[in-house]
């Protein structure tokens, strides 16, 4: 490792199989920094346009050669995956093997290296730390005493891992797999993939599904003691008969298809929410008993879930919650770069989550503010607008630069976005926009919620505001509001929201991710002006600029 070269970050760990859609790995992801400071970043699927790719094995050859990075001098770590520690470039010219090891290291560690023009050192960083640390450029160095926490649907040894920070140092707590049946309720239980319509290809768009369709049920302490007594019914692949059986036995339940509208099934579903945020909470107050932290860092693909996100808060058992916006395996490259690049500097940049840039550095961001009155006008006019500004967002979630737009107050318009135009299931909540300010006035909550700058949290909206943003008001009351804390957070949306109230007294508007079901949010303005008449909108902003498309 030498301080004075880039950091080049890669996580690309083949999978299992070669099917058409990711089974045990998904979301390959580059990075690269330069003295602290992050230069490009590519999550695969962007460039690629296949959803959740992991195929850059296949690759990364070309993207480097592209970028003109063959040859170049930089330290190279990659991230490993439960299913192995070694990549080979399709062509064989690009290998790394990483050690085997029992245990789960604390440090990144040395393995042996080709690359394309003969021996270079490189390093692995674990699954895990790759998790732990994507939380440093958006929350900058841990705090002391903090405990920083992991938590997916498997890394290198364990789904779930727990860790300390005390004295400027990171040491391990405990690693292990029991929380395994929490996470497998949300990508691999049959059960529950059933219900959704889905399959095991499916299994990474089950989770957010899952959640939300949880919302319009009720937890029933006897519907749990049963899911318990049949395994929660994990092996219900290939036929539903046992579960039909078992249902009319216990609950005198006679149909016979899964029926998305049948108060049964809604409490089936939310009763497996619960239980993962119940025992989740509890594994967390078990550790904080111990640990005594003041400060909690979580990361991994179960933090994206926000009712367990909402229930951690309320628990007020740390000071504060940090949770990065590549919360799931889109980060790992970046929290590889970041452990190394800490390694080198004692410190990384601190970075918006507007980080997608691999072949479009050179985008920015112009309008007036005729362009400011024009985009409105359209909006006030219901109408659906797409917004392709400067680099994408890193993580699964649109947050303003990716972005489909509309009013709020609508729930006929907010349907129509979400299942006509994106081709969303109905029981999906769609999220809403809006400055900091208004969260007070939506929702009566007052203080900072980091959270909610990456969409990573919820809110309960007072009854009697729910109309003015009814059509971002999920079935219990509850809105996932993203907030835009300052103008440098995000320039254009900030003007444009600051102009909307100011002048039609609107306070919020829909956003959801420019993408239509099945396909990866969109990257380039060609893209996305595409990706805009596909989905049918009806005008589309292309790096501040506005283009009626009907």
């Amino acid at each position: 490792m030498d301080q004075n070269k880039p950091t080049l970050a890669i996580y690309g760990i083949q999978d299992r199989t070669n099917s058409e859609w990711p089974l045990y790995v998904h979301d390959h992801s580059l990075a690269l920094f330069e003295g602290g400071k992050l230069k490009k970043l590519l999550q695969l699927e962007r460039k690629s346009r296949a959803k959740r790719d992991n195929r850059l094995y296949q690759q990364i050859y070309s993207i480097l050669k592209e970028e003109k990075l063959i040859g170049k001098p930089y330290d190279l770590i990659f991230v490993d995956n439960v299913i192995g520690r070694a990549f080979i470039s399709t062509e064989g010219n690009m290998r790394f093997e990483a050690p085997l090891c029992s245990e789960l290291s604390t440090d990144m560690e040395k393995g042996i290296s080709y690359w394309v023009d003969g021996e270079r050192d490189a390093y692995v960083l674990n699954h895990e730390l790759s998790h732990i640390f994507s939380c440093l450029p958006f929350y900058g160095n841990f705090k002391e005493n903090s405990l920083l926490i992991h938590f997916d649907g498997g890394g290198s040894k364990s789904n779930f891992s727990a860790w300390v920070w005390k004295n400027n140092q990171i040491q391990v707590v405990e690693y292990h797999w029991d929380l395994k049946y929490l996470s497998s309720f949300f990508n691999a239980n049959g059960l529950n993939f059933a219900i959704l319509g889905a399959n095991i290809l499916d299994q990474n768009a089950v989770p957010g599904k899952l959640m939300g369709f949880a919302s319009f049920g009720t937890y029933s302490q006897e519907i749990e003691l049963w899911l318990k007594e049949n395994d929660y019914f994990q092996q219900e692949w290939k036929s539903r008969k046992n579960f039909f059986e078992k249902a009319r036995e216990r609950f005198g339940y006679k149909k016979t298809q899964l029926d998305l509208k049948e108060p049964f099934i809604q409490d089936v579903v939310a009763t497996f929410q619960e239980i993962f945020t119940r025992d989740l909470l509890t594994e967390l107050t078990r550790l904080q008993n111990e640990i005594n932290a003041d400060y909690l860092y979580y990361t991994g693909g179960s933090a994206l879930n926000i009712v367990a996100n909402n229930r951690i808060i309320e628990s007020n058992l740390f000071q504060q919650v940090y949770i990065p916006p590549c919360a799931e395996d889109s980060g790992l490259a970046l929290g590889a770069a970041a452990y190394m690049e800490y390694q080198k500097h004692g410190e990384v940049e601190n970075l918006s989550p507007y980080l997608n840039n691999w072949g479009i550095e050179e985008y920015e961001v112009s309008y007036t503010e005729e362009d400011l009155r024009e985009i409105a006008k359209i909006l006030m006019e219901k109408k659906v607008i797409g917004v392709c500004n400067s680099y994408g967002e890193v993580g699964p979630r649109a947050l303003g630069n990716r972005s489909i737009l509309a009013l709020a107050n609508d729930k006929a318009l907010a349907d129509k976005v979400s299942i006509e135009h994106k081709g969303r299931e109905w029981y999906r909540p769609i999220a809403p926009i809006m400055l900091k300010e208004n969260l007070e006035y939506f929702t009566g909550r007052t203080g900072d919620f980091p959270l909610s700058k990456y969409m990573l949290m919820d809110f309960q909206v007072i009854p009697e505001k729910r109309k003015e943003i009814e059509g971002v008001v999920h079935v219990n009351g509850s809105s996932r509001i993203q907030t835009i804390d300052a103008r440098a957070d995000n320039p254009f949306i900030y003007d444009l929201l600051t102009y909307l109230q100011k002048h039609y007294n609107v306070k919020a508007l829909i956003n959801t991710s420019f993408n239509k079901k099945g396909e990866p949010i969109v990257h380039t303005i060609e893209g996305a002006e595409q990706s805009a008449r596909n989905l049918k909108l009806d005008a589309v902003v292309l790096n501040g600029k506005l283009k009626r498309l009907n």
